[in-house]
């Protein structure tokens, strides 16, 4: 008897938006959508993946418009994104509502409209990107792959279908972008990724690559460690801790991976408040989870809320609790986002 393999699962939110039968053919639709007199702007939330994915299709757009710029809507303030664009020189503008309107194009990638409140404001002429789709972004070209790893993967593809061979930067830059959206391939991988890791491989500098790894933390962040690990309480298979303030959203990353490291623990959820906003982070060992879904039932009614499998992310203004907390202390506050997780939060299984 013929066995036929079963095509796999594919929840309604995974579905990828793909215009084109090939790269080539994709390719070729993004260039016509440009002239040599635009001024293109790539705008990206920075880190690892987008800036290199923003630096691949700057290279994509070359000698197709008059000049592209790529700007950030947050100052970068992780060390490692801070040694990445150090050591590679990588030119980025700090965007605000009076200089995004120097541009005459828009490119967002690694994102989307939804996702931020300055990208809702923005006539995106391309969107690329690789995270579940909220609603459909209205643009003339998308390319949405949320089962692929990395949209640094998507973009080496893209160099490949234009006979790009990309630089020793923008191979650094790229392999970079994989490993740290897959997590060194621990988290969600496609075959695709692995073989745009290893086409990047023998192009990228190593030893830059090497000292942006180990480039992760400074003495001020130790104590805020600290702080978390004193906050920190444990309900079953979750890990629950709260900071009170931090200079960066990027350190409650850092420490909510941390902490998902501890022995029995499948679930870490680490929040902090900065500036105006209150910044949850969801971090998971993978298996049978949905971080993204499990967020986006708890915080989506009040800011922005979504993500992956393993790793998902809300932003809330500290505005939006004001009919929810009778004071925002910080005890309130962890209390109020354990609450809202555990009633979001699908069964641990």
């Amino acid at each position: 008897m013929t066995k036929t393999r079963s095509k796999p699962y594919r929840p309604a939110e995974l579905k990828p938006i793909i215009r084109w039968r090939s790269r080539t053919e994709a390719l070729k639709a993004l260039h016509g959508l440009f002239n040599y007199k635009d001024r293109a702007l790539i705008t990206i939330d920075p880190d690892p993946d987008s800036i290199a994915s923003a630096m691949a299709l700057k290279r994509l757009l070359w000698r197709h418009v008059q000049s592209t710029a790529i700007g950030i809507i947050r100052p970068i303030k992780r060390l490692n994104n801070l040694t990445m664009v150090r050591l590679l020189k990588l030119p980025l503008i700090q965007l605000n509502e009076k200089n995004i309107k120097d541009f005459d194009k828009y490119l967002l990638v690694d994102g989307q409209p939804s996702h931020h409140e300055l990208f809702q404001k923005v006539p995106y002429t391309a969107v690329i990107d690789h995270h579940p789709v909220k609603s459909e972004p209205d643009a003339p070209f998308v390319d949405i792959r949320p089962h692929y790893g990395a949209v640094s993967t998507m973009m080496t593809e893209y160099l490949r279908a234009a006979a790009i061979k990309p630089s020793q930067t923008l191979a650094t830059a790229l392999i970079y972008g994989i490993k740290t959206d897959t997590r060194n391939f621990e988290r969600q991988t496609l075959e695709e990724d692995v073989k745009a890791f290893l086409y990047l491989f023998s192009r990228a500098n190593h030893n830059i690559l090497r000292k942006i790894e180990i480039s992760d933390l400074s003495l001020r962040d130790l104590a805020l460690f600290k702080e978390a690990i004193e906050n920190k309480t444990v309900s079953r298979d979750r890990i629950y801790s709260h900071l009170e303030k931090v200079n960066s959203p990027d350190i409650l990353v850092i420490i909510a991976e941390f902490m998902l490291k501890v022995h029995d623990i499948s679930w870490s959820i680490v929040s902090g408040v900065h500036g105006d906003q209150l910044v949850v982070i969801v971090r998971n060992d993978g298996y049978r989870k949905d971080a993204g879904k499990a967020v986006t039932r708890a915080f989506s009614g009040l800011g922005n809320a979504g993500g992956h499998k393993a790793m998902a992310r809300a932003e809330i203004p500290l505005a939006a609790l004001d009919p929810l907390l009778q004071r925002k202390t910080p005890t309130a506050i962890a209390r109020f986002v354990k609450r809202r997780f555990a009633v979001g939060h699908p069964a641990s299984k």
